[in-house]
């Protein structure tokens, strides 16, 4: 049954890869500077709430953090609130989704 999902989702993330989704690191500005995929936007997930009026709803998201967490609680609110989101789970996992 996990497997599926896991299918389902990195379909779902490749589908918003070719739609030109925004990639939002949702880690710590500290974690950010460290190292972060080209092109992402850093909204740490403690100011998503504040933050979220910056990213465009015509665009779907695709959130990651370190292992996923954070990313899942990011990604419940933006839902939430009415964008097309995927949580692609920790930095490792939506660097292997980005190899061709």
């Amino acid at each position: 049954m996990f497997g599926l999902f896991k299918n389902k989702k990195k379909e779902i993330i490749k589908k918003y890869l070719e739609e030109g989704a925004q990639l939002l690191d949702v880690r710590t500005s500290s974690e950010f500077n460290g190292s972060h995929i080209e092109g992402s936007k850093n909204i740490p997930v403690q100011v998503i709430d504040q933050k979220m009026k910056s990213l465009d709803k015509e665009k779907p998201i695709i959130v990651y953090c370190a292992m996923g967490g954070r990313s899942n609680v990011a990604a419940s609110k933006l839902k939430a609130n009415g964008f097309k989101v995927v949580n692609a789970g920790g930095i490792g996992s939506m660097r292997k989704h980005l190899k061709p």
